[in-house]
């Protein structure tokens, strides 16, 4: 079972390895996931200047068989000068000359020639010197992906893509193989709120265009996405009735935990405590009623009601509101008021 993205006939397994966890592990244990992952058939690497060591761990690992991979990474660069920094930067870490897909990290618009920003002139060089091979964009905005898609001036759209999705996501997956723009689908298990990974994996299986990235930071959570390659989940009905019964609790006004709205000033973890009611829900209590958690979730009341992460959240959430109304369950959960 395989995926190619568009236009740049990049061919992959329907496994693609999701590099952002691995930055938290030791750099053994890193090499350790990735070779296994190589080892095991997955081809397709994805990574970003911005995952702190994640590049120079696949580089330790996987620069001996640089030739028989695809390597995807992202630069956050706001100007050509940066650009070109973090480009240099990137193909240091993963020890290579080039790479596959060169991806804008999550920009707030779609970088265009002649937009004065300078960045798409400086894709474009860096193209033409073979450091980078196809342009691509990555974003948490419908308006920004959209508007990438349709522009005709990159191969490749990452986006976030689940069975918790919208109508117009599912638009958008159908907009890319008809402009033949590859369709990278990140957050597949909603940054942790999709328990079952075998009814994600099903549901994804729908899109012939679509090539999930899957983040992997234990072993046990590669060896559950490797058993996909040679028996990949279907969509029975008893995963059915899991994803409609998810799609009922989860869809609306929830936290994906992109953690674009951070840093708080308040030294609010945002990204975790506005989406805790699901957490705590959803996967082992235990973790999330900690004396390090609670310290956490009351850090809430020390919120400065500036707005920040309002104006950041790419999804449009009230998210000062999600903080409070995450609180208040929290502590009727802590005082027995409510069982989980």
């Amino acid at each position: 079972m395989t995926v190619t993205l568009g236009k740049t006939g990049i061919t992959s397994p329907k496994n693609a390895f999701g590099a952002l966890p691995i930055q938290r592990v030791s750099e053994e244990y890193a090499a350790k996931l990735l070779r296994k992952a190589y080892e095991n058939g997955i081809t397709f690497f994805d990574t970003a200047r911005y995952y702190s060591d994640s590049e120079k761990k696949i580089g330790l690992a996987l620069s001996d068989v640089r030739d028989k991979i695809h390597i995807s990474t992202k630069t956050g660069a706001a100007t050509p000068e940066a650009f070109w920094r973090e480009l240099e930067t990137s193909l240091e870490m993963l020890k290579t000359d080039y790479i596959d897909i060169y991806q804008f990290h999550n920009p707030a618009f779609c970088p265009r020639p002649g937009d004065g920003s300078g960045l798409y002139e400086a894709m474009l060089e860096a193209k033409e010197q073979g450091k980078i091979r196809h342009i691509g964009i990555t974003n948490h905005r419908l308006n920004v992906a959209e508007e990438a898609v349709r522009s005709g001036l990159y191969e490749t759209l990452q986006f976030p893509f689940c069975y918790l999705a919208t109508d117009r996501d599912i638009e958008l997956v159908k907009l890319c193989k008809e402009k033949n723009v590859g369709f990278i689908a990140m957050k597949a298990l909603s940054g942790g709120l999709i328990t079952k990974s075998d009814a994600a994996f099903a549901w994804l299986d729908q899109f012939g265009n679509v090539l999930p990235i899957w983040g992997v930071q234990r072993e046990k959570e590669l060896d559950e996405f490797l058993s996909y390659m040679d028996s990949p989940p279907r969509l029975t009905p008893e995963l059915g009735a899991v994803i409609d019964k998810d799609r009922k609790e989860l869809i609306g006004s929830f936290c994906r935990g992109c953690g674009y709205c951070m840093p708080c000033p308040a030294g609010i973890e945002i990204n975790n405590c506005a989406r805790m009611s699901q957490l705590i829900r959803r996967s082992p209590s235990a973790g999330w009623l900690t004396e390090e958690a609670q310290k956490k979730m009351l850090n809430i009341e020390n919120c400065l009601n500036c707005g920040r992460c309002r104006t950041k959240c790419p999804y449009g959430l009230d998210t000062p509101a999600l903080l409070r109304q995450n609180l208040a369950d929290y502590k009727d959960i802590l005082a027995g008021r409510v069982t989980v």
